[in-house]
């Protein structure tokens, strides 16, 4: 059984990735996963290859979804990216990380939020 924590994970998942096609953004993978954890959606934007991290909230009472993504989430990120590009045979390729901040409201009115290079790689 999912939890609600989940299920809005899911749909915020969603959405960005219809949100991301939508403007032209080429989705490479979804959902990636290795030992170190996941990575929502990598994608590539002309030579670039982006990780894509997809945060969902019902409200802003804590905080925007963008500002959840601190210093420990971007080391993380980092790593899985890293990674990534080390088994795909891309670690010479341009890349950068970009978040999709999401708001679903109660009355289930949704607000997106895309800051593309968002942060820089963390070591």
């Amino acid at each position: 059984m999912e939890s609600k924590r989940t299920g809005i994970g899911l749909k915020g998942e969603e959405l960005a990735f219809r949100f991301l096609t939508e403007k032209g953004f080429k989705v490479l993978e979804r959902n990636f996963r290795c030992p170190l954890g996941e990575i929502d959606i990598i994608g590539r934007e002309g030579d670039v290859i982006v990780f894509v991290e997809v945060r969902t909230r019902r409200s802003y009472r804590f905080g925007s979804p963008v500002e959840s993504v601190d210093v420990r989430k971007q080391k993380r990120l980092s790593h899985l990216a890293l990674y990534y590009l080390k088994v795909k045979g891309m670690l010479g390729k341009a890349a950068r990380f970009d978040v999709v901040g999401i708001t679903l409201g109660e009355k289930e009115e949704v607000d997106i939020n895309w800051i593309r290079d968002a942060f820089d790689f963390q070591g």
